[in-house]
């Protein structure tokens, strides 16, 4: 059964002149490959609980994550076009089994081969990302849809329940080394904890959340997964009335319990639009 790690999070810090948080993701140093922000982030001891023997607790609709065992036809994650032509349609098959969606639409994907030593935010040698945060606000989830969706289906979809729902594990190895920690959205004030920054691109713009330390907060993470299983991440869910999980939160972290001689973390994840009957 699973145990608990006392480690370091890093919490989001609103700028101090009031001013609208930003991130240009591409207007970055070509020295040192960090982007341009106008936020600050804080550390705080945290524990982290180790669901190992007890991740059935959590599902997509209560804690807004959901673990599963499942492993890939796809295995090497070396060639950006192979994924998206054999990983994504298992994926896609896999999102809608689990979540029973009746359309499940993969819009892009990541794979981050942790670098010691590497800037987080190079867009070139993508590493795990150490700061608390959720992937997409409620209108940037909306933007999703009229982005990746054709213009004639936009306002049918819209009418209906939908997510965006990240797939994410581990590649080549077990993730003994900076793994993935996720805060139950039952723990979360949604209206206190979160604060919308711009992801500015340049040729759109986004929007993701930052998250404000809350003494409350309960994350989880399950201890060495292996590229045999998986955890869904909601990041944004249509029902916002409370009687489901709206999104989760997740950062990476350095977990002291490491074994010496770990291999440096590698992993995949899908974002996709998922939407219901």
């Amino acid at each position: 059964m699973g145990s608990s790690t006392i480690t370091t999070l890093n919490y989001f810090i609103a700028p101090l002149d009031g001013s609208r948080p930003y991130t240009e993701v591409y207007a970055a140093d070509s020295t040192t490959g960090k982007a341009s922000y106008n936020w600050n982030q804080e550390p705080y001891g945290i524990q982290v609980e180790d669901v190992r023997g007890k991740e059935e607790l959590y599902n997509l609709d209560n804690a807004g994550f959901q673990y599963g065992r499942e492993g890939p036809k796809h295995i090497s994650f070396l060639n950006d076009d192979e994924i998206e032509r054999e990983y994504y349609p298992e994926s896609i098959v896999l999102i809608k089994r689990v979540t029973r969606a009746s359309k499940v639409v993969v819009f892009d994907h990541t794979v981050r081969r942790r670098i010691p030593g590497e800037a987080g935010d190079n867009p070139q040698k993508r590493q795990p990302v150490s700061l608390a945060h959720v992937d997409q606000t409620p209108a940037a989830a909306i933007a999703r849809v009229h982005r990746h969706l054709p213009p004639t289906e936009v306002p049918a979809l819209l009418c209906r329940r939908f997510q965006i729902i990240n797939l994410w594990r581990p590649i080549s190895h077990p993730a003994e080394d900076w793994p993935l920690a996720l805060c139950d959205f039952r723990s979360v004030d949604f209206e206190k904890d979160l604060v919308p920054v711009a992801l500015i691109y340049p040729d759109h713009e986004g929007e993701t959340f930052g998250v404000k330390h809350n003494p409350d907060h309960k994350w989880k993470y399950m201890k060495a997964m292996t590229p045999e299983e998986f955890v869904l991440i909601k990041c944004s869910d249509s029902i916002q009335d409370g009687s489901v999980a709206r999104l989760t939160p997740h950062t990476v972290f350095q977990d002291p319990n490491t074994p010496e001689g770990a291999l440096p973390r590698e992993s995949i994840e899908l974002r996709a639009l998922v939407f219901y009957d």
